[in-house]
């Protein structure tokens, strides 16, 4: 310091040395603001967080863009204008990364019987020039089904299960996982919906895209011969033929005759007409015809609020469905019905007797999503549909219980003139000598089915149910045998 002539104090000129020890300690507490500005805000990256960006992240890029302003440092705005750069784009990458691409679930086939293996191939598109850094894929899978290439994870809160896997796709790639599904039980199956999610290569955002799409699998129950079932080889349902009814297939002309008054108009042959100069009509093929409805009883238990014994139902389902196979084998017009909903259903399940091709389809589908839970008893079901079934038709009620209120139903359809045909699945045989004029077989559980079954669920009746069972006309054993 020193002073002129006036006596004022003149202040010397810093040195080099002082100004970079100044700006040294600027520095330093514009840091330690910053340091506790940010430790604040929480700015880390969490592994287990999604998504990494925050509010930070900018609020960071200012403060380095203005501190560099003022004390004229290149360096800080280049790293503010790197880090906007990351941020717009990462945020830009984000929004285009599930935009173009395409999922699909691609099966060697949709319909499978029991014991066969299902390929299925998720595939994924990518249809865009921007690249795919990672793409997570989490699909529904049924779990009755086991999967072999990879796991299946259940679902806690939904009892569902997730199959989830990991993608990265180069610019208009298609990518593609197999794996096998074990049918090992009949049923409907739905895969789907699904999740897409990405995000940038940085980690910084993330977007997800839901495939509401399903997807569905349909494994048949088992069929098998007869013979294996232990039903006599032949005339398992009794003598057929004196219900047979001769009719004329009109697909089959054999030759030509005269017209007469009771023949139909689609009947005349024209071009013979005009040959003879006068009406002719055709002659078809007489055919014969066998109908065959089969009745099944879902429920396991005298009571079917009661519970359900599931390796009893799935041996009834088999027996129906080889039942109806070999029916269709042999040309005979084949119905299912059943006490059991359909999925999301309440509906008995009902196939109309019929002999086209498809016919087997239609039957071996509705048993594949026969449920356990019986919309009413058998002897219901057989009161009510009995009269609309055609006249001659053979029943063939298959069940794992026989009841004295499904005797008397039985026993009441003999005496109308119906044909009938019993098969019992449970452990006792019945006694047929209790069942008149009816044909009875005795198909009993093998020694595995027969052992003590864990998956038994039972549950009390509650007042209402135990009313309504006593207050049937077959109903009039004690409340204790009705429990």
């Amino acid at each position: 310091m020193s002073s002129n002539r006036y006596g004022r104090q003149i202040r010397a000129p810093e040195t080099p040395e002082g100004v970079d020890a100044d700006a040294s300690r600027a520095q330093e507490r514009i840091t330690s603001r910053l340091a506790s500005l940010f430790a604040s805000r929480q700015l880390s990256i969490d592994l287990q967080k999604q998504e990494q960006f925050s509010d930070a992240w900018l609020l960071l890029a200012v403060i380095l863009t203005g501190v560099g302003l003022v004390m004229r440092r290149q360096s800080l705005l280049l790293v503010a204008l790197a880090l906007l750069s990351i941020v717009f784009v990462s945020w830009l990458w984000n929004r285009l990364a599930l935009w173009g691409v395409d999922y699909r679930r691609v099966f060697s086939v949709r319909r499978a019987f029991c014991g066969e293996t299902v390929e299925v191939s998720l595939q994924v598109d990518n249809r865009k020039l921007l690249p795919i850094s990672w793409l997570r894929l989490e699909d529904t899978f049924p779990t009755s089904l086991p999967l072999e290439g990879g796991e299946v994870v259940v679902s806690t809160g939904t009892n569902l299960g997730t199959l989830s896997t990991i993608f990265s796709l180069k610019w208009h790639e298609r990518l593609g996982r197999r794996y096998k599904l074990h049918c090992t039980h009949r049923g409907y199956y739905p895969f789907g919906p699904a999740t897409l999610e990405s995000g940038d290569l940085f980690g910084l955002f993330r977007s997800e895209k839901r495939q509401e799409g399903q997807d569905w699998l349909i494994v048949y129950p088992k069929v098998l011969p007869l013979v294996d079932l232990g039903l006599p080889a032949k005339d398992p349902f009794g003598d057929m033929r004196e219900h047979r009814r001769i009719f004329e297939d009109p697909s089959r002309t054999v030759g030509v005759r005269e017209y007469q008054h009771e023949d139909g108009f689609r009947r005349i042959h024209w071009k013979a007409t005009a040959r003879q100069q006068r009406l002719q009509a055709r002659d078809y093929e007489p055919t014969t015809s066998i109908k065959l409805v089969l009745f099944l009883n879902v429920a396991t238990l005298p009571r079917h609020w009661l519970g359900t014994i599931p390796q009893l139902l799935e041996r009834a389902v088999s027996v129906t469905a080889s039942i109806a196979s070999y029916a269709i084998g042999k040309r005979w017009a084949v119905g299912v019905l059943a006490n059991g909903a359909l999925p999301r259903s309440d509906q008995p399940i009902k196939v109309l007797p019929g002999r086209s091709p498809a016919q087997l389809t239609r039957i071996l589908e509705s048993l594949a999503a026969v449920s356990p839970f019986a919309t009413s008893s058998i002897e219901q079901l057989l009161t009510a549909e009995s009269p609309r079934l055609p006249w001659g038709a053979t029943i063939v009620v298959v069940t794992a219980v026989v009841t004295a209120e499904l005797e008397a139903t039985l026993l009441r359809l003999k005496k109308g003139g119906r044909k009938l045909v019993l098969i019992a699945l449970g452990a006792e045989a019945p006694e047929e000598r209790r069942l008149p004029g009816i044909v009875v077989h005795h198909v009993p559980p093998s020694a595995a089915e027969d052992e003590p079954l864990p998956a038994l669920f039972l549950r009390l009746p509650s007042p209402v149910e135990e009313w309504a069972a006593l207050a049937q006309p077959h109903g009039g054993r004690s409340r204790a045998e009705a429990a």
